[in-house]
């Protein structure tokens, strides 16, 4: 036939204008094409030429983008208009069957082409910002609109009305170009491009401007917002570099934290204004006002989504009802619907054609697809601001926190980690889910409507079986959250005991005790299993109801319709239900989990720190006054005063009402040395607290004293209650997350002069000298582990290098050795601070530095005993003048001493040195290891790195399946296999059932048809009523089955944790203790906490969720391949796309996954970091900083994340289109198929559920490969050796005479080290005293730990009573030794627990214990006696006390063998005399080896050896070495008088 633009009908005048040329239908198309054709004339020569030169030279930046006025307007409508398009084509086309009409679709093909262009010509100008171009759109819109209209009054005229299709789309187009039209006049009226004499200028978003700014999602065209086409360099570029922090940029100002904290705040603050000012506001309401817009953006979007979801199983159902239907309308039909001699048809004629049909199912996917993830995208933005909002809120209120809340346990760091990690995470949650509370209960009942109107009654039945079971699934969503809930606690708990076995890992294998510590853990981990095990129970079941309920929706359905209903069950019907069912179940298993969402979030927002008491609130306006306090602090004070601080009358406590600190009047003198002295625990470190406003007033006041310069701060007075910046040194050390140097300066200027004079008053330098990148080494909680003195020393430093008029240094000297301590009193005090004339108020035990104090305050049961000068003191109260005396004489004597001896900070820096040349050769080992699994590659080829990392850890899943058990494994497939095969079983049968009567009568009009025919339609109900009993048994059987695989894969993940825990647990206990040397802390204890975690509650649902949705789109692609082979060809372009889909996103959001990780631990670290360190942040006045610092971590977090949840949404749209276009294959491939109609209904059926689960697969295999990582880390630790517990035991009773023979001993930590003692020799009689001294590194702490089998015995051995101690069990060996150690020890428990774990000892025993340390009196005092509670880490004792409970701890074995490693660094002198003499009779009859640093202690042993580079230069008894002028001991002795 051959083609013509008016027709070629026989007889026909296509060509005759006898009536008018407007008459003429033809020729009024023809007259369409004009504008189509003028825009395309106009605008590719300036597309192609214009923009083709410049993009080749130019790469034009995103700062040029610029939305013109009604920008997304214009795309709303281009993409309506190409929508309107396709409709008039399809029209044109379904009504030109039998003529070569073609200008019935050419037109409309052209005006498809015209407005694409448009579109991209409008992009261009607008990237360009190049305005004047727009004209040629705008001539365009004014044709179009004009030739539209010709038609649309031809049309009228001849009387066509609204039901004809044709009509309509042309009456529709006329309102587009109109409103397309006044788009264009809006921007020529706004932007003055044209028509007047000043155009304006325009500059770009301020966001776009900034360069740093790379999340563009609000600055680009709405296609690229819906597509997420900006993505796509970013996540290909991913796979040839990893994504780093600086790739991803900054912020647009709009979604950073401090921009939505003032938009919460303010909204909160609008409330106070307008509603009752005595009534607390609303938080819901405020976060509804500032974030409640872009929620309705969302739920509009989701509303539109759901309805679209509905088009679905309609068009099923559609074509399957019209597949093998005459589509050819009645001939006379036709020509009575002639006008200007085409057809006309209507809508419903049109929605006749399968192939249309099938178009318009693609296209309402696309659209559907579409707005779900934009919807699930405004949500999570929106979920992002609120909580970058609520920890801006969160961190305020922190900074305001009372000490007390912190120090008595009512806000603890874990209770303020869990807020910022897991309650705000669940707001932001529960902020996405918001959308479905009211979108899915319209879904429910627009599905059941769907179905009635589908099935009739029997339709009631299914959804009535649905909501009965809903509640079902409520109740064990709500059991769900309470057994985690108690999960949760446990896992703290487990946690909590497993960092206190890890600090104290020394002294438990020291003293034998890990067995009974690890069975803590063991016991704490059992509870969490117990609770693990429900929560897998109840997860299966909910799993398992998910699965189960459709499937029994479907069968009750079915079964009730066969036997009640008149009309047989025709397949297109019976598949479009089917669809409808797939659909109800979505919502119905979110709801409840939504509805328990929200009554949490309700119930719970952030109680704890709106119920925390908070300190006085000075710091409103902190900003200022630190501002202020920066300026004066850069000034030189010059006090008018004769006192800085005062005190009048002050009664203090820590929030119990009993006072800590009773009826204080003191005084501070302005520009002098106060000392503060007093006994352990008698509440000096109290009393500076209280100055600085950190404890409660019960009553009296705290006077700052004003300065004459500081008029302009007096202003500011009531702000600041009179108090500037005060350098502070807590008694407990606070480190920063950050290296040395930025710990000593503290957000001061750096001044290299001054900052090499602090490191030299605090003797740093060769501390930092050892660390591996100087002053720059990363140091604090997640940095590297420095000693305690190392730690005070940096403190200290910090408040000398502050330019701050007042310093307040609380026991500086605890952790240090007497050289330091003099070193840090004359440089760093008497000096440094002195020559300032700076205030400085010291806390200390060393009384021998009293004669150097302008002031001395002396504490006494928390009041104060004595104030005055020395000389005051000495004249008024001689008796405690006296007293002192005695302590000071006996520490001058330790102050001129051993400068050859080996003192703590040495000890310390060796263990330093010590831990970092292992490290580095652990690191080597671990790169070689690395080397050998990774070839190498001398080009630097990125393919290897990619593969390497974008692999799944295949050998790990192995790893983590092994740990669960074959059975549960071979279970687990088989399960899932049979239920998969059931599933599709049933869909099959039902597709052969519904096609069994191709004529669908009604079996109640076939039986009462008249006798001819009764024996035939008696057989036809046998036939259809034999359908149903298959039919049931295979529901039943898929449901049985899918209980069965839900249980399968969630026990098999408890299995599966319960084997790595314990072998984890088992391994690290046991490691030798060189392996906590090299290993940093924080790295063991992440593979407890967060990789366990992981591998308890997040693989399991994850590889269910996986093989659930892997094969499901597996079967379905199976049958669609089954019902039309066809389908296989197209399958092959689609496979290629989708492995190239997942392949680029799954490297790009490892990395994201990763970047956002490591983003949250920073934010996590600043607010416990700050919640540690409060007291210093208030007294520096840092508050300000902090903050800033915390919203730049916030906004960091942030940003990865957002990436993070685009690429997911970039995954989805692509996975979700490519869906679409396999159920458009599948449904073209099935109209050209001769295959039966219900097959065509089971193949498009599953080609729908593809478009759900193909995205699930990619994002479960992304999931799964970050999560094998925990699995990975896990397994590393599991090849550690362990100790060798091993060994033979020969007497019962060893050690029994207590001889020890040492025999050519030869000791090292690690086989790759040098050895630390070569060939000792020494033989100890029983009961003897020995004392070993030497210098530094000499080896006598290594000596010391060889008796404990501690270190690497390489040649020679340690012989007590006859027995080579290496050959002894380790247990059995170090349960019967004793040692006191340098740092004392204490776990969180009770007082019993810390002195007798085993539990062996009488109480009678623990008293004398307790009473031989000098605490009975105290412990007695305390509530509960022996099982009265010790805090983590014993926190509720001042450090003296804690040392003191380590030494009962060594009295209370009674060993006979006792070590001493100079164990009275905290205690004051008074104590120590004390404690010297009752060791010396307690264990009279035993044997004490004492190593000493201060070789005083050591002169009245029996038998001293000196060390010197790992051997014994001296042995003998102390008097006759100091006979020996020129022997070492002596001239040890001699440097100590």
């Amino acid at each position: 036939m051959a083609l013509s633009f008016c027709g070629n009908d026989r007889g026909s005048n296509a060509y005759s204008v006898d009536k008018g040329v407007l008459d003429n239908g033809c020729f009024v198309d023809a007259l369409n094409l004009v504008p189509h054709v003028f825009l395309l004339f106009i605008t590719f020569p300036i597309l192609f030429i214009g923009w083709g030169s410049q993009s080749s030279k130019v790469q034009i930046h995103h700062n040029t983008w610029l939305h013109f006025p009604g920008h997304n307007l214009r795309w709303i409508l281009t993409f309506t208009l190409l929508f309107v398009h396709v409709c008039e084509i399809a029209e044109g086309i379904v009504s030109n069957t039998w003529s070569n009409h073609l200008h019935l679709f050419l037109p409309a093909l052209m005006g498809f082409i015209a407005a694409t262009t448009s579109v991209v010509y409008y992009h261009n100008i607008e990237t360009a910002n190049f305005p004047k171009l727009l004209l040629a759109l705008f001539i365009y819109w004014i044709l179009a609109f004009i030739t539209k209209m010709i038609k649309l009054w031809k049309f009228a005229e001849a009387s066509l009305g609204v039901q004809y299709l044709r009509f309509c789309i042309t009456a529709l187009l006329v309102v587009l170009y109109g409103l397309l039209m006044a788009v264009e006049i809006n921007v020529i009226r706004v932007r003055k491009y044209v028509f007047f004499a000043n155009p304006q200028r325009v500059k770009p978003p301020e966001d776009l401007q900034d360069l740093g700014v790379r999340f563009l999602q609000p600055f680009v065209n709405l296609l690229s917002k819906a597509t997420y086409w900006w993505m796509n360099p970013l996540i290909i570029g991913a796979h040839k570099r990893p994504i780093e922090l600086k790739k991803i940029g900054k912020l647009p100002i709009a979604m950073r934290a401090l921009t939505n904290y003032i938009r919460l705040k303010d909204s909160y603050e609008e409330q106070r204004k307008t509603e009752d000012p005595e009534k607390s506001p609303s938080i819901w309401k405020s976060m509804y006002q500032a974030f409640g817009g872009p929620i309705l953006l969302s739920s509009t979007f989701r509303y539109m989504a759901d309805l679209l979801g509905f088009a679905g199983p309609l068009c099923i159902s559609g074509i399957v009802e019209h597949l093998h239907n005459s589509t050819e309308i009645d001939r006379t039909n036709k020509v009575s619907n002639m006008t200007f001699g085409v057809f006309f048809m209507s809508s419903t004629e049109l929605l006749q054609n399968t192939s249309v049909l099938a178009v318009l199912l693609f296209l309402a996917l696309v659209l559907q697809r579409t707005f779900l993830q934009a919807s699930y995208y405004v949500t999570i933005e929106t979920g992002i601001n609120l909580r970058g909002a609520l920890l801006a809120m969160i961190y305020n209120k922190i900074l305001r926190l009372s000490t007390s809340n912190m120090s008595m346990g009512e806000m603890t760091l874990g209770q303020i980690n869990n807020l910022v990690a897991i309650e705000t995470n669940q707001l932001m949650w529960f902020l996405f889910l918001c959308p479905n509370l009211w979108a899915m209960p319209v879904q429910i009942i627009m599905g059941v409507i769907l179905l009635y109107y589908l099935l009739g009654d029997s339709a009631l039945i299914g959804a009535g079986v649905i909501l009965l079971l809903a509640p079902v699934q409520y109740l064990i969503a709500t059991k769900l959250a309470d057994t985690q809930k108690s999960t949760l606690d446990y896992s703290t708990d487990r946690l909590k005991k497993t960092t206190e076995i890890l600090k104290g890992i020394k002294l438990l294998k020291l003293y034998a005790w890990e067995n009974i510590f690890c069975d803590r853990v063991e016991e704490t981990r059992g509870k969490e299993l117990t609770s693990l095990k429900t929560f897998a129970l109840y997860t299966s079941m909910s799993i398992f109801m998910n699965a189960a309920i459709p499937i029994a929706a479907v069968l009750a359905t079915f079964v009730t319709h066969a036997y009640i209903e008149e009309v047989r069950l025709s397949p297109a019907k019976a598949f479009a239900s089917l669809a409808l069912f797939h659909i109800l179940v979505t919502p119905l298993f979110l709801l409840s989990t939504v509805v328990r969402f929200a009554v949490k979030a309700l119930v719970r927002y952030v109680k704890q720190l709106v119920r925390a008491k908070m300190k006085r609130s000075y710091h409103v306006h902190s900003a200022l006054c630190w501002f202020v306090s920066i300026i004066l602090n850069r000034m030189v004070f010059v006090c008018i005063g004769e006192w800085v601080i005062q005190v009048n009358d002050g009664f203090f406590t820590w929030g119990s009402n009993l006072s800590t600190l009773t009826d204080i009047n003191i005084r501070i003198p302005t520009g002098q040395l106060t000392m503060i002295v007093g006994q352990v625990g008698c509440g000096k470190s109290s009393l500076l607290l209280a100055m600085l406003g950190e404890m409660q007033t019960i009553s009296g006041k705290v006077y700052w004293s004003n300065c004459f310069l500081l008029s302009l701060f007096l202003i500011l007075s009531w702000l600041s209650k009179n108090r500037y910046s005060v350098a502070y040194a807590a008694q407990k050390s606070w480190l920063l997350n950050a290296t040395v140097e930025e710990n000593i300066t503290f957000g001061s200027p750096f001044n290299k002069q001054r900052y090499k004079a602090v490191i030299d008053a605090c003797s740093l330098q060769p501390d930092i000298d050892l660390l591996p990148f100087g002053d720059q080494t990363e140091i604090g909680e997640r940095g590297i582990n420095l000693s305690g003195g190392q730690r005070q020393r940096i403190c200290v430093a910090r408040a000398l290098y502050q330019n701050t008029n007042i310093v307040f240094l609380d026991d500086p000297f605890s952790a240090l050795d007497i050289h330091l301590s003099d070193h840090l009193m004359q440089e760093g005090i008497l000096k440094f601070l002195q020559d300032d004339k700076r205030t400085l108020v010291l806390v200390t035990h060393k009384l021998q530095y009293l004669i150097h104090a302008d002031w001395i305050i002396a504490m006494k049961d928390g009041s104060v005993l004595r104030e005055g000068t020395l000389k005051d003191i000495q004249t008024h109260d001689v008796e405690l003048y006296e007293h002192w005396k005695t302590l000071m004489n006996r520490q001058d004597q330790e102050l001129e001493k051993e400068t050859e001896m080996e003192s703590q900070t040495t000890l310390e820096r060796k263990t330093l040195r010590r831990a970092f040349y292992s490290r580095e050769a652990k690191n080597q080992i671990d790169d070689e290891d690395e080397e050998e699994e990774v070839e190498e590659d001398d080009d630097d080829n990125m393919s290897t790195t990619t593969s390497r990392r974008s692999k799944i850890q295949w050998k790990m899943c192995c790893r983590y399946l092994s740990s669960g058990g074959f059975l549960m494994v071979f279970l687990m497939v088989s399960s899932k296999l049979a239920k998969h095969s059931v599933m599709v079983a049933i869909d099959y049968w039902l597709a052969a059932w519904t096609s069994s009567n191709p004529h669908n009568q009604s079996l109640i009009s076939q039986v009462t048809h008249h006798c001819f025919i009764l024996k035939l339609s008696f057989l036809g109900v046998l036939q259809h009523l034999s359908y149903v009993p298959v039919f049931i048994i295979l529901c039943g059987a898929a449901i049985a089955l899918c209980l069965i695989t839900s249980l399968t894969v969630e026990f098999l993940g408890v299995a599966a944790a319960t084997n790595l825990h314990h072998n984890l647990l088992n391994k690290i206990i046991h490691a030798p203790i060189r392996f906590f040397d090299v290993t940093p802390l924080g790295q063991i204890l992440n593979r407890f906490s967060a990789d366990t975690n992981i591998i308890d509650q997040h693989i399991p649902p994850t590889l269910e969720s996986l093989t659930r949705s892997t094969l499901l789109c597996l079967s379905a692609i199976g049958v669609i391949a089954f019902v039309t082979p066809a389908f296989l060809i197209a399958l092959v372009p689609l496979a290629v796309a989708f492995y190239f889909i997942q392949k680029y996103f799954r490297v790009a959001s490892k990395d994201l996954q990763d970047l956002d990780d490591s983003t949250q631990l920073p934010l996590l670290c600043h607010f416990s970091e700050t919640a540690e360190g409060l007291t210093t942040i208030r007294a520096f006045r840092h508050e300000a900083r902090f903050k800033q610092r915390m919203l730049e971590l916030t906004d960091t977090n942030n940003t990865a994340y957002l990436f993070l949840s685009a690429a997911n949404r970039w995954l989805e749209v692509r996975t979700d289109y490519l869906g679409a276009v396999i159920v458009l294959t599948a449904a073209v491939a099935a109209i050209w198929s001769t295959s039966q109609s219900g097959l065509v209904g089971l193949g498009l059926t599953y080609a729908l559920t593809v478009t759900n689960y193909l995205n699930w697969v990619v994002r479960n295999l992304a999931d799964l490969e970050v999560q094998m990582a925990a699995v990975k880390k896990v397994n590393s630790f599991l090849s550690t050796e362990s100790e060798n517990y091993e060994g033979s035991m020969g007497n019962k009773s060893f050690p029994d005479t207590i001889k020890i023979k040492i025999h050519d001993l030869c000791v090292r930590y690690d086989t790759m080290l040098k050895p630390v003692l070569k060939h000792v020799n020494a033989h100890i009689n029983p009961g003897q005293k020995v004392g070993i001294c030497g210098r530094t590194g000499s080896g006598k702490s290594s000596l010391s730990l060889a008796f404990f089998n501690m270190v690497d015995v390489f040649e020679g051995k340690i012989v007590i009573d006859g027995i080579d101690i290496c050959k002894l069990p380790l247990q059995t060996l170090r349960s019967r030794l004793s040692i006191i150690l340098q740092d004392p020890v204490l776990f969180s428990g009770s007082i019993r627990l810390n002195l007798d774990p085993e539990r062996t000892c009488t109480d009678d025993r623990l008293w004398e214990a307790l009473e031989i340390a000098q605490l009975k009196n105290m412990v007695k005092a305390l509530p509960g006696g022996l099982d009265a509670v010790v805090t983590e880490g014993g926190e509720n004792f001042s450090v003296g006390q804690r040392q003191l409970f380590c030494l009962a701890r060594a009295f209370v074995r009674k060993s006979s063998i006792l070590i001493m490693d100079e164990a009275t660094a905290s205690i004051d002198m008074a104590t120590e005399n004390i404690l010297q003499k009752v060791v010396m009779t307690a264990f009279a009859d035993r044997t004490v080896v004492t190593i000493a640093h201060r070789v005083h202690t050591i002169l009245t042993a029996d038998l001293v050896i000196v060390m010197k580079r790992g051997s014994i230069m001296e042995y003998g008894k102390p008097e006759i070495l100091m006979e020996q002028e020129d022997s070492l001991f002596a001239s040890f002795v001699k440097a100590d008088m």
